[in-house]
């Protein structure tokens, strides 16, 4: 019998600091579901990153169990995905420590988002927020992915990530699975209804569409997005000049797999009047079944908690393997 091919492994997380938008799915989460059957994947609630800013304990409880409902509602089958909360894998926190002492003072202070986190954190500027890439990195390493899907804003991470497997496979030999960055191509990168120039965002609550949202509030923001001072009102994919109206077309491009050209002559001569609630509905549609799947899965908790302990316990296992190793080759003795 002929020997199968392990498949690929990848793996990604999102932290349950707020709800899941529309940037969220179209960017990341829709195209995840679409590679179970190409890779062996491992997607997580990062819960342990958010603590880096304070949160309220019941309310993180609520959103990690909203986010995982989400997350099977936009396709993540739990049988083929492996599905589970990071705080649920200790392995992740003892790599993490690890890690932090093969990581140079000089590497984390160049980070970028500890920079934009800290000046927007001034009274909580706290460990776990630069030493945040140390806990990044060991997430991944512990499953020794081949591919990690980022946006461009984690890429920084992920470099250090790679300085921090040579750094320790030159000590200690192969022990760590180089990981390549995934950036997909299909992926629609969404910017924010209210400021387009800036990527949408649950901080700028106005500009975002959260994926639970009532069909009423969507279309209410999508009439109130911002397009252009163009007297024309013309429907034209133009980034630069035209960046509100290019943010719609590609929002309507994404959810309805229509080409730019086609949306323009879809519209052409329509105006913002039109074209504006005709995106909001498109998006209503898309997200419909998403929120009703969720809201079904939330009245089921028995079944979400099984997801999640299967899930955590598939983790461990492979996560074990790999801190083993690790233990082994710095020298502790084994347990």
């Amino acid at each position: 019998m002929e020997e199968q091919t392990p498949k690929k492994v990848m793996l990604s997380g999102i932290q349950p600091s707020g709800d899941l938008h529309l940037g969220n799915y179209l960017g990341a989460i829709k195209n995840w579901a679409e590679r179970a059957d190409q890779f062996d994947c491992f997607y997580f609630m990062a819960d342990m990153h958010t603590i880096t800013v304070r949160q309220e304990p019941a309310a993180l409880r609520r959103r990690t169990l909203e986010q995982l409902a989400q997350y099977i509602a936009c396709g993540l089958d739990p049988e083929k995905n492996t599905l589970f909360i990071q705080s649920h894998v200790h392995q992740h926190a003892e790599l993490g420590w690890v890690l932090n002492c093969y990581t140079m003072f000089g590497e984390l202070s160049r980070m970028t988002q500890f920079k934009d986190k800290a000046a927007r954190n001034s009274e909580n500027i706290n460990g776990g927020l630069f030493t945040y890439p140390c806990l990044m990195a060991a997430d991944i390493l512990l499953y020794q992915p081949d591919y990690v899907p980022v946006g461009e804003d984690q890429r920084q991470h992920v470099e250090l990530c790679r300085n921090i497997v040579q750094r320790f496979n030159s000590i200690y030999g192969d022990v760590f699975k180089m990981p390549e960055p995934y950036i997909p191509k299909a992926g629609a990168r969404v910017m924010g209804l209210s400021q387009p120039e800036n990527k949408m965002s649950k901080s700028i609550p106005e500009g975002c569409i959260f994926l639970m949202e009532k069909p009423e509030d969507i279309q209410r923001k999508f009439k109130r997005a911002v397009t252009d001072s163009d007297t024309e009102h013309c429907v034209r994919y133009d980034p630069e000049n035209k960046p509100g109206v290019s943010n719609l077309m590609n929002i309507y491009a994404a959810v309805t797999g229509k080409s730019l050209e086609a949306i323009e002559q879809e519209f052409e001569g329509a105006g913002y009047g039109k074209f504006k609630p005709a995106v909001g509905e498109a998006v209503i549609e898309t997200l419909r079944p998403i929120r009703e799947e969720a809201q079904r899965l939330l009245q089921d908790k028995a079944y979400l908690e099984s997801v999640y302990r299967s899930g955590a316990e598939r983790a461990s296992y492979v996560a074990e393997k790999t801190l083993r190793k690790v233990y082994k080759k710095i020298g502790f003795l084994p347990r």
